[in-house]
């Protein structure tokens, strides 16, 4: 047995970068639904040590563009998601992520003393540590939009092709303590242009992907 809504949505996900966005605008309220998809993904401990911009002004694609090597999606979409992963896990962080678990389930941040101790683990780590950890998180949130987006029939293609340091430079992360890690493009594909679409997807053949556990204990 399969769920149909699964197997859809991760059919309808785009192949990839090649997919030819038409300037169409996706409406507040789906885009509002994905972004939520992505305040509610998965992440270890909970700490969810990203954050996402959201941009549709349009002066903004134009500078972002050639930053992506001129791929037009950036401008031909409805709204670009920059999922910018933390530099670094500081006390400040950790404190408040503490103070919103303890307001959320209303219970005193003394009892969360297993959390925290999360957090002093990943304090004790390098910078680059941290970031490495925190850009994976990231891209779990990414997994989660896609699958949002094509649920909601919005087109979407994940783009890891663009100069990072150029973008942080531009959209003013490093003040922020963050580095930008992929971006996603929203909108709608243009049938006409998007010689992908009529073309089956391709993957590799569940017997090459999946490893069951009998063949390893064999």
């Amino acid at each position: 047995m399969h769920s149909p809504f699964i197997t859809d949505a991760a059919k309808d996900i785009s192949n990839g970068t090649l997919i030819c966005l038409n300037g169409g605008m996706v409406p507040q309220e789906k885009v509002d639904l994905i972004l939520e998809s992505i305040r509610l993904s998965a992440s270890s401990a909970g700490f969810q040590p990203y954050q996402v911009l959201v941009i549709q002004n349009k002066e903004l694609l134009e500078k972002i563009k050639p930053i992506a090597f001129n791929q037009p999606q950036i401008t031909d979409a409805s709204h670009l998601l920059v999922f910018a992963a933390w530099e670094r896990v500081t006390p400040e962080r950790v404190d408040a992520m503490i103070k919103n678990i303890a307001r959320v389930r209303n219970v005193p941040e003394e009892s969360l003393a297993g959390i925290r101790g999360y957090g002093d683990q990943f304090m004790a780590q390098t910078a680059e540590q941290n970031f490495q950890w925190a850009a994976r998180q990231a891209y779990i949130a990414l997994g989660t939009a896609l699958i949002a987006a094509a649920s909601l029939e919005v087109d979407s293609t994940p783009m890891e092709g663009f100069d990072s340091a150029s973008l942080d430079q531009l959209l003013g992360l490093q003040e922020r303590g963050l580095k930008s890690v992929l971006i996603l493009p929203l909108g709608y594909r243009d049938s006409q242009k998007d010689w992908l679409l009529p073309q089956a997807k391709v993957r590799m053949p569940k017997e090459d992907l999946f490893i069951e556990d009998e063949v390893l204990l064999n």
